[in-house]
């Protein structure tokens, strides 16, 4: 990961240094790295992963696995040809397959000495403020062990409505979470590409400077027995480049040479530079509980002076939240301008809406005299709907 001092981008060169020198470093494997359809969990594949990680690992590298095919390696004990579209089905193939892939890891790193420890996670784990504060106590402490954490999405309880829907935006997170120097995701393709491998015209990317300013064809999706494609994958590469850490997508086979630092796959660089934790979570993995809509004055005190919100400059409270929840900051068109953490209940806001600090301290209290959202803990959406 940069440091503070950052400013722009790095060269290829230098970002697979990075990768290779990392500290901590997540690494994502998908499902069809894993396993298949018609015969489940593949030993060797898995064999192959374990003995690049295992390495890396003994050389003094932190390792937190973000590990797909729970449902792929449940497909073939339940005699299902192919990933089921409906979420029950998905559910107890989980639920089937997940103990397997565990036991997998288990044994395989086991065997060089290496313990493992499954942790599965759901959407309330990374966006819940309590949750995120306790998951990161865990996977801090599996790492001071020594410990590699395996990581899932925890599919058998997962609705339709709260899942990451995918490991690649999960693995993201996670780095964010366990400040990683590193993210590697790794798939059954070799790089990026400019459309489709398939097509006639598609030309292999093997540097990305700048994710957000990448125009490239993702609209094929992937395997039969995955859920993530290029798109899902590019949204990792965001999330973790914003926050700083370097990123390289590459064909899981070539795992070994992706830690090595050796020119293999799709070097992303990191966009920004490293950000307070609370603001990562805040950017890229809470959930709103509420809006604020502004006035046009408020909008562009948030926007071009950096300030903080005061009461003065809201017309409208949605929500029911409490202080210290996520909430949207709204313009008078409609559009979320920014996320922050607010200083009150929604029960509280109505009666201050409009109103100066002074005079806010005068009706309440001096406690009533202060920011609604502070600037601190405040997080900019840009042009393109994501956060700056």
């Amino acid at each position: 990961m940069v440091g503070p001092d950052f400013d722009g981008t790095l060269t290829e060169d230098e970002v697979r240094r990075q990768v290779s020198s990392a500290r901590r470093i997540v690494v994502k494997v998908g499902s069809s790295s894993l396993s298949s359809a018609s015969s489940g969990i593949d030993d060797d594949r898995v064999a192959a992963l374990v003995d690049a990680l295992a390495h890396a690992h003994d050389a003094g590298h932190d390792i937190v696995l973000i590990s797909s095919g729970a449902i792929a390696a449940g497909l073939s004990p339940l005699g299902l040809r192919r990933r089921p579209r409906d979420l029950a089905h998905q559910q107890a193939a989980a639920a089937v397959g997940q103990g397997l892939l565990i036991q997998r890891y288990t044994e395989m790193f086991n065997a060089r000495g290496i313990l493992v420890g499954q942790v599965l996670l759901t959407v309330d784990d990374v966006t819940r403020q309590s949750n995120y504060a306790n998951a990161l106590r865990t996977l801090g402490t599996l790492l001071r062990m020594g410990v590699i954490p395996v990581i899932n999405e925890n599919d058998t309880v997962a609705t339709h409505e709260i899942r990451f829907g995918d490991n690649d935006r999960l693995a993201a997170l996670v780095a964010q979470l366990v400040r990683a120097d590193a993210l590697v995701l790794l798939s059954d393709i070799d790089a990026l590409y400019t459309a489709h491998p398939e097509e006639p015209d598609s030309e292999a990317i093997t540097f990305v400077p700048d994710v957000e300013e990448l125009e490239v064809d993702t609209h094929r999706t992937g395997s039969a027995v995955g859920s993530g494609g290029m798109t899902t994958k590019l949204q990792a590469a965001q999330i973790a480049t914003s926050a700083g850490i370097p990123t390289i997508l590459a064909n899981a086979v070539d795992a070994s040479e992706v830690l090595a630092g050796r020119p293999v796959g799709t070097a992303f660089s990191p966009i920004d530079r490293r950000r307070p934790r609370r603001l990562l979570w805040l950017a890229h993995a809470s959930l709103a509980r509420g809006e604020l809509h502004l006035d046009a004055g408020a909008v562009r005190a948030v926007t071009k002076r950096n300030a903080s919100l005061l009461a003065a400059g809201i017309t409208r409270v949605e929500g029911d939240f409490v202080a210290g929840d996520p909430v949207d900051l709204v313009a008078p068109n409609g559009e979320a301008i920014a996320r922050g953490l607010v200083n009150f209940d929604a029960g509280q806001l109505p009666a201050m809406l409009g109103r100066n600090s002074h005079e806010l301290a005068a009706t309440f209290g001096v406690e009533y005299e202060r920011e609604v959202v502070h600037r601190d803990a405040l997080m900019l959406l840009n042009h393109v709907g994501g956060f700056s």
